[in-house]
């Protein structure tokens, strides 16, 4: 029960101090790498609670199942193969996540990607057509305790 009872501060506090509640999450399928656009009222469903580095607590993490990629599926639309995938994360210094970030920003929605760190308090990873999105890629950490803790102080 603690762990629940954890589980829903984690995400509770994350929307409390999220500058957007619109998500792009992606994921690997059978071969093939997909972006799912999503409001913040699944982050339960598609989120876990995991233990985070470095003494901080635990951490809110997007890991998604198998039975769960399935169900982002119907509001997803194909990136890349995950061939294509691999070995742009092999050949560049960025890593899932970046490459991510980066393929969905130049050819989803035509932008110059550049990385940053941008705080999910400040921005959202992408922005177009006044929306903000969080960019996240499967295996992704949200937040964890000592962070939201930190800025909810």
């Amino acid at each position: 029960m603690k762990n629940v009872t954890m589980f829903n501060h984690l995400i509770k506090t994350y929307n409390k101090l999220a500058y957007t509640h619109n998500y792009i999450f992606g994921f690997e399928y059978k071969g093939v790498v997909y972006a799912s656009y999503q409001d913040s009222t699944i982050l339960a469903s598609i989120c876990k609670l995991d233990k985070a580095s470095r003494g901080a607590g635990y951490s809110l993490r997007f890991q998604p199942t198998n039975a769960q990629k399935v169900a982002l599926l119907t509001e997803s639309e194909v990136v890349c193969s995950k061939e294509f995938f691999d070995n742009m994360v092999k050949d560049s210094k960025y890593n899932k996540g970046e490459i991510f970030e980066k393929l969905v920003t130049e050819n989803m929605f035509g932008q110059e990607w550049s990385k940053d760190n941008v705080p999910f308090t400040k921005g959202g990873d992408i922005e177009t057509d006044n929306m903000a999105y969080q960019v996240k890629y499967q295996g992704a950490t949200f937040t964890n305790e000592k962070t939201l803790a930190r800025l909810s102080a």
